[in-house]
């Protein structure tokens, strides 16, 4: 089954991290890196690859550059990754070793949060499909991010993927900056049923912030993790502190723009 699958990687200015994914990736034959135009070492890093095929579209929105992505790939199954996305050996020997069944159309993959390298005890991180028949695949956008459709039945991998990002704070703030107002409207143009408990609990703003501090740390167990964990549980605390922020710029704008005091 391995030489029927080709990873796929959406990449923009991530030499801090390209190099590491890649490394991991040299038992596939062929390897797609879709680029929004980067514009600092990543494609000169990923062109030291002789697997790499190298493609670049305008980034519009992330659903739609892994759709693209998919219309290129010629072979029956795909490995969707971030490219700060690292597998570990369990999950690329499971790969290794995978039988093509009939009955399986998708596998998902659980995730450890890395902060410079050292890796959590938890992480907010969902489980991801990340394997999967070309043909029966979609994406379409949630929010800030893309999500997946499978046509099918999906089963579960044992090994992991690392979640490391070793790009700078200020790119960081730069794409929180922008996901919090993709989440905020997101979150405004939702009816209540339609979201799940923890959406439901950040739409009311107050609540959210202080709770992912003290999940992070307490029930996480990232106060063990030392100066890590507190990063992960600031860094998260802040994410939904800017969420909440956006959430009442835009109930305002909605509400009354011109109201008088």
């Amino acid at each position: 089954m391995i030489e029927t699958i080709t990873p796929l990687i959406l990449t923009y200015n991530e030499e801090a991290n390209i190099q590491r994914v890649l490394q991991r990736l040299t038992w596939a034959k062929q390897i797609l890196v879709l680029d929004s135009f980067s514009d600092d070492r990543t494609l000169a890093i990923a062109a030291t690859f002789p697997q790499v095929s190298i493609l670049q579209r305008r980034f519009d929105c992330a659903a739609n550059q892994c759709n693209y992505g998919l219309e290129q790939i010629q072979s029956e199954w795909v490995l969707s990754l971030d490219a700060d996305y690292v597998l570990s050996d369990a999950l690329i020997q499971e790969i290794q070793t995978l039988v093509d069944s009939p009955l399986v159309d998708a596998y998902q993959v659980n995730f450890k949060y890395c902060v410079q390298g050292k890796m959590l005890r938890g992480t907010l991180l969902p489980t991801r499909t990340v394997l999967y028949r070309r043909a029966k695949a979609s994406y379409y956008t949630d929010g800030h991010t893309q999500r997946v459709r499978i046509e099918g039945t999906s089963a579960m991998l044992k090994g992991v993927i690392y979640h490391d990002d070793r790009k700078s704070l200020s790119r960081w703030l730069q794409s929180q900056d922008r996901y919090m107002i993709l989440e905020a409207k997101k979150l405004l143009s939702t009816d209540d049923r339609d979201l799940s408990w923890s959406d439901r609990l950040r739409k009311r703003k107050i609540f959210a912030p202080f709770l992912v501090f003290f999940y992070c740390l307490l029930l996480k167990g990232g106060i063990l993790d030392g100066w890590a964990g507190w990063h992960y549980a600031f860094q998260r605390t802040i994410a939904e502190l800017w969420l909440a922020i956006y959430l009442i710029d835009l109930e305002k704008l909605i509400d009354s723009p011109y109201e008088e005091q």
